[in-house]
């Protein structure tokens, strides 16, 4: 079975929130999916331009031609609605890091070290976005329907506690590699 392109499936979500702009959208994954989800201007517009040729999302007639704005159509909710209900496949984890990781038996300890040192910084560095994304979350939740608000606040903390994993698992690896030999 061939896959579906998920970019639809967000965009068509954050349509089911509210009407917006090709810009609206790409902020909204930009500042409240981006711990799990990213989407450039390159996909976006023309994930746009087939949502609308599929009649699943329409432009408001008081748009202009440069700043077109976009709602989901009742089509569009319903097979929204129908992905949703769909169970979500497994997505294996692709880190670039890990891969290296795997095979760094061949660089010296002190590179490892240094690598393990970079990727904890990375993921502390996340982390504090993750917190900020939090306050400004906690700051706008009263702009948010409350049936709305475990869903914002899940995944970002699904996110927090996956980072706050990450760097406990460096200080860990960094520790055992440093009682080796």
């Amino acid at each position: 079975m061939a896959s579906k392109n998920k970019t639809r499936y967000a965009i068509l979500g954050i349509l089911s929130i509210h009407s917006g702009t090709g810009y609206d959208i790409k902020k909204y994954c930009d500042t409240v999916i981006s711990n799990f989800w990213n989407e450039n201007f390159g996909h976006i517009y023309p994930v746009l331009n087939q949502l609308l040729e599929d009649g699943w999302i329409q432009t408001d007639e008081s748009s202009s031609p440069r700043k077109k704005v976009y709602s989901i159509t009742e089509t569009g909710r319903l097979e929204f609605l129908k992905w949703l209900a769909e169970p979500a496949g497994y997505q294996p984890e692709r880190s670039e890091f890990l891969l290296k990781f795997t095979f760094s038996s061949n660089l010296d300890k002190k590179a490892i070290l240094r690598m393990l040192s970079d990727y904890r910084k990375m993921h502390c560095d996340r982390l504090d976005k993750y917190q900020l994304m939090q306050k400004d979350l906690q700051k706008g939740l009263k702009d948010v329907v409350p049936e709305r608000e475990l869903f914002l606040y899940a995944p970002l903390r699904l996110g927090i506690l996956n980072t706050r994993a990450a760097i406990d698992w460096c200080d860990e690896i960094m520790m055992a590699l440093e009682k080796s030999n």
